[in-house]
């Protein structure tokens, strides 16, 4: 299918019922999973006490990042919204290279949640329970419990739009409850200021750990649940108003509650624990092991309680807006049609749901611990971040006219703030794990050349010399991870400090490139058409189509 062809009708099933209140609920239970459930031992191994500003980072470069989706996302509320948008700016390669990474991103953190779900389990006081998990891994018994709670999240979302959404909501205001009361039990159980201190001071690694931190440790896993309401965008009642505000409102509210577990998991270590440095942290179970170490055994038994909820949330949640995401790639024409079928009574597109759980079947069996998951997602995830400053300004360019419910005016400062952070936080993943994951985007083009090189040549031009700055980027980032400083897993041909410098100068120099690539691709002209259809392209100057400044 080109991008050419009439998509409209599927979208038609697509029920508008989701105002701000759910769409924060989506994005705040997407942020809260099981990324507070590991995140804070993870961040602390790394950075020790400093891993309290690697979360302040981390939703610093989310904020900046999900700013430029917000426009996108008002601009275009589309189901699978996240995969849509470099398509519309910059054609197939762009577009397919930004999806592929996106869909990787969210997918694989599926089987995380579940994994996240089992992991906690196997600190239970019971034979069964200790089995399912060797320290590392899950066991043959953990992977199959996880399984069954994969199933369990798609059908969760198998029957209808609006049981999610009531669903997800009672299931929200529970993982924003247990985390608040965790934080604040553990500080006032114990309080020790020492751990800040000692064991090698605030910064025992050197900021250089604080910035891998933020890449791999969780932080950016549990950020990315911002787009949630993005790709749940054709669901939404009144987007232009609601997106942003779930979006940002998200982010914020679990940036307080990330601060505040971090700061009682530091304090709340006992120091025999410290012995031998932040480094030999190893708990299976890390907030559930403190409290059992201080006597609060209900709490012990709530967080086993909710290491089952707030991934069953967020796993919801993810099966939901993968399922949306691969709708939205099928329309960028680089999937069969039968993923584009949304079913008219329940408003669930569930040939894709489908394809979801199997991949995600796929991704349990060869990563079957939380931390491995952990780092793909997080470093795919800023992949994935790199079209949107680009496209953001790029369609300001292209398609001044378009109605902007969401406009900053900040967006030209925004925008590539947003493109230099994100690779600074792909840099910060430390080879060779960003050279990995950059492979892993290579192994995903075969599906975009089987569509797209049957083409005319005069036809496809377009799309790969628009599209070269992603490949471009790609290439640059993963020998400058190679060759950068030894903190960062280089070779240290770059010296440290200077390795920064050149990081931030590609990601300018590239968002600079990405916004004279953009061209009025045929997908451009057909969400034109749609947006016509339905009555939202208005005169600019309408009241209609005046925009919310900020």
């Amino acid at each position: 299918m080109s991008a050419s062809e009439p998509k409209t009708a599927s979208h038609q099933h697509y029920r508008r019922s989701l105002g701000t209140i759910s769409l924060t609920a989506v994005g705040l239970g997407s942020i809260i999973g099981s990324g507070w459930l590991f995140g804070a031992e993870r961040a602390a191994k790394l950075a020790g006490p400093a891993a309290i500003l690697a979360w302040v980072i981390g939703a610093a470069v989310a904020l900046t990042i999900a700013l430029t989706y917000s426009e996108l996302g008002s601009m275009f509320p589309k189901a699978g919204g996240m995969v849509r948008y470099g398509q519309y700016s910059h054609g197939s390669l762009a577009g397919y290279l930004a999806a592929w990474a996106n869909w990787i991103a969210i997918v694989s953190v599926i089987p995380g949640e579940a994994t996240a779900s089992v992991q906690y389990m196997s600190s239970w006081h019971f034979g069964w329970a200790q089995r399912l998990y060797n320290g590392s891994e899950l066991t043959t018994s953990g992977v199959a419990l996880a399984s069954v709670l994969l199933i369990g999240y798609f059908l969760l979302n198998w029957f209808a739009i609006t049981l999610f959404a009531k669903t997800n909501t009672a299931i929200t205001v529970f993982k924003v409850v247990v985390p608040t009361l965790t934080a604040g039990s553990l500080l006032l159980a114990h309080f020790d200021t020492h751990n800040l201190q000692d064991h090698g001071g605030f910064t025992p690694n050197g900021w250089s750990s604080v910035f891998t931190a933020v890449a791999v440790s969780g932080i950016v896993w549990a950020y990315n649940g911002f787009q949630s309401p993005l790709n749940l965008a054709g669901e939404a009642r009144n987007p232009g108003k609601s997106l942003p505000k779930a979006v940002i409102s998200s982010i914020l509210i679990a940036l307080v509650i990330y601060v505040a577990l971090q700061v009682a998991f530091l304090v709340a270590i006992p120091s025999a624990d410290l012995s031998h440095g932040w480094a030999s942290l190893n708990y299976n179970s890390p907030l559930a092991d403190l409290a059992t170490a201080w006597g609060l055994n209900w709490l012990a038994m709530l967080l086993y309680a909710d290491a089952f909820i707030s991934p069953t949330g967020t796993g919801m949640i993810y099966a939901a807006t993968t399922s949306r995401m691969i709708h939205g790639v099928q329309e960028n024409g680089h999937l069969p049609s039968i993923f584009g079928r949304v079913d008219p009574k329940t408003g669930i597109p569930r040939p894709a749901l489908l394809l979801n759980l199997f991949i995600a079947f796929l991704f349990l069996a060869v990563f079957r611990g939380w931390g491995s998951l952990a780092e793909i997602v997080s470093v795919a995830t800023v992949i994935s971040y790199i079209t949107g400053p680009v496209a953001v300004m790029a369609l300001r360019r292209l398609a001044p006219d378009l109605p902007r419910p969401v406009r900053l005016k900040a967006m030209p400062v925004i925008a590539p703030i947003a493109m230099v952070f994100g690779s600074l936080v792909l840099y910060w993943a430390r080879w060779p794990l960003t050279g990995k994951v950059i492979l892993l985007m290579a192994a995903g083009l075969p599906i975009w050349a089987w569509y797209e090189l049957r083409k005319p040549w005069a036809e496809l031009k377009p799309h790969l010399k628009a599209g070269a700055w992603v490949v471009g980027y790609l290439l640059v980032m993963a020998a400058v991870s190679w060759a950068g400083a030894k903190d960062f897993g280089g070779h240290g041909y770059l010296p440290q400090g200077v390795d920064l410098l050149v990081v931030a100068l590609i990601g300018l120099g590239t968002y600079f490139w990405g916004v004279r690539s953009a061209w009025s691709n045929p997908s451009l002209a057909q969400v034109r058409a749609e947006l016509a259809a339905q009555g939202t392209d208005a005169d600019p100057t309408s009241a209609a189509a005046e925009p919310a400044r900020a």
